[in-house]
C-alpha cells in the first residue's frame, strides 16, 4: 500500500468512529447519568405525553429484553393550562410476550398502565390523561 493509501484509510477510518454512534455505556452525562430518550409518545385529548427511557437499554443488541423493568421518566405536558411539563420518575417494564409495556407512576401512587407495544388507547392519569392515543412503543420519532 501506498504512503497515500495509507493516509486515506487512516483519514476514512477516523472519520467512521466519529460519525458512527458511541457504544452503550458511553452514553452518559459528565457525571456519569444516564442520557434518555424518548420511546412512547401519546396525546390525551391535546395533553402530550411522552415516555423516556435509558439510552442504555434503547441502544442494546436486544432493545428491551422480555420482562425487563428499567427506570424512566414520564412528561404529562401541562403547560397550556399552566400547570407546567414535569418528569416524572417511572418503572417500565417490558411483558414476557413482549406485546405491552408497564409504565409504574409509583411517585403517585397511580396503578400502573400497559400500553400496547404497537400502539392503542390508554388511560394514564384520571385527572388529565384518560383516553390517551399512544403510538407504537419504540419509536423514537412521533411523526
Amino acid at each position: 500500500m501506498s504512503n497515500h493509501s495509507t493516509r486515506a484509510a487512516a483519514i476514512l477510518v477516523l472519520a467512521a468512529s466519529t460519525l458512527l454512534p458511541a457504544s452503550a455505556s458511553a452514553a452518559s452525562l459528565p457525571d456519569g447519568k444516564p442520557w434518555f430518550t424518548r420511546m412512547l409518545v401519546c396525546n390525551a385529548e391535546g395533553i402530550p405525553i411522552e415516555l423516556y427511557v435509558p439510552d442504555d437499554v434503547v441502544f442494546s443488541d436486544d432493545g428491551m429484553k422480555a420482562g425487563q423493568t428499567v427506570g424512566g421518566y414520564y412528561t404529562l405536558d401541562l403547560s397550556d393550562i399552566n400547570k407546567g411539563k414535569a418528569l416524572e420518575p417511572v418503572r417500565i417494564t417490558m411483558s414476557a410476550d413482549k406485546t405491552f409495556v408497564t409504565v409504574n407512576q409509583y411517585t403517585r401512587g397511580l396503578p400502573p398502565t400497559r400500553v400496547p407495544v404497537g400502539g392503542g388507547t390508554v388511560d394514564f392519569d384520571h385527572r388529565f390523561a384518560r383516553n390517551a392515543k399512544c403510538g407504537p412503543f419504540g419509536h423514537r420519532n412521533p411523526d
